[in-house]
């Protein structure tokens, strides 16, 4: 039996190859490697020629990989395909020291380049320090091109020029999401002068529940993590760090020692930095007791009723499931995203907006 795989990117559709050769007998003789598209490239891996009567088969030496490089060598292959078919040579994305834009940026520098990929700091009064150490240092690590684009300037402005209309500054959401939407302008500016893909840099919890500005940090040709709950992120990250993504760096062009997204960026609270002091756990639940339940309503269409009888707090699931009825315009705008998980938003989440 000879079972033929596809390889590539189509969209937000990653096809991950694996194609197989099995003789009469049940013995596979024939196992091609996952994510890779040539023969050129196969035939680097390590195989053994067999005799098994005429011609001469191969058996490659066995591959175990794992869910982390699963995840990683899928995503590094939808950005590069689809940045390709696109027509783009070069990508953009804003480093904010965060641990989402962290992981794009590494898995951009997989997939086209460090050379072909550059970076904004846009810092406002709210941007800390060690966020801005953090990011310079990621791009380092990273060898990326970096420019920072202050945005307190244009704070001021987009306040002074608001007020006669609001009879006062604007507040509170506002106020954040100017912020943002600042950002996003400057990012698609930058990637429009100088023909880059801009690379979206939410995550699935945020885009499921709402957290996120239209306009803004949403702005992009393609969302590349998209489909990546939070703590999925986290874990993609403690691997990339570990010693156990050595090799897999290596064959994607990576660093091969030491940090990579780095311990600073992996450990520090998640915030977006809208405000002083502001962390994602003020507006959101933690992580750990949110992806459960976003992942039951999401992936398994599981009742409000039956999430509270395994346990979860029901003003919680009432919270979340109410979170994820209204984002839906936010998602219905949303740059596509690369599919990892067996239910993604996109093309295969149709829910009406008005559906009260």
């Amino acid at each position: 039996m000879v079972y033929l795989n596809q390889v590539g990117g189509n969209d937000e559709l990653v096809f991950d190859g694996g194609s197989m050769v099995v003789a009469p007998d049940g013995s596979t003789v024939l196992d091609l490697p996952r994510f890779r598209e040539t023969v050129q490239e196969w035939d680097t891996a390590p195989h053994t020629a067999v005799e098994s009567g005429s011609p001469t088969a191969f058996i490659t030496a066995p591959v175990t990989m794992g869910r982390e490089e699963m995840l990683l060598r899928a995503l590094v292959l939808g950005v590069r395909d689809y940045a390709g078919k696109c027509g783009f040579e070069r990508a953009l994305l804003g480093l904010s020291g965060g641990i989402d834009s962290a992981l794009v940026a590494v898995i951009a520098a997989a997939a086209l380049g460090p050379d072909q990929v550059s970076a904004l700091r846009m810092p406002s009064p709210w941007s800390s320090a060690g966020s801005l150490s953090d990011a310079m240092a990621l791009a380092d690590r990273l060898g990326l091109a970096t420019h920072t684009l202050p945005i307190q300037a244009l704070m001021q402005g987009f306040d002074a020029s608001l007020t006669p209309a609001l009879g006062e500054e604007p507040q509170g959401v506002t106020a954040e999401n100017l912020q943002s939407r600042i950002r996003g302008t400057l990012l698609m500016a930058v990637a429009n002068q100088q023909g880059q893909l801009l690379l979206t840099t939410g995550n699935k919890s945020e885009l499921a529940v709402g957290y996120c500005t239209l306009y803004g940090d949403m702005n992009g040709g393609l969302a590349v993590i998209g489909d990546l709950y939070k703590t999925s992120v986290f874990a993609l990250c403690d691997w990339l760090d570990s010693d156990d993504a050595q090799t897999c760096r290596a064959e994607l062009g990576l660093p091969r020692q030491g940090e990579l997204v780095g311990a600073a960026i992996r450990l520090k609270p998640p915030s977006a930095e809208l405000r002083p002091d502001q962390k994602d756990s003020d507006s959101l639940p933690d992580y750990r007791e949110l992806d459960p339940l976003l992942k039951g309503l999401i992936q398994k269409r599981c009742s409000a009723e039956s999430l509270v009888a395994a346990g979860h707090d029901a003003d919680l699931v009432a919270r979340v499931q109410r979170l994820l009825r209204r984002a839906e315009f936010k998602r219905r705008q949303a740059a596509p995203l690369l599919k990892v998980s067996p239910q993604a938003f996109g093309s295969g989440w149709r829910l009406p907006i008005a559906a009260r």
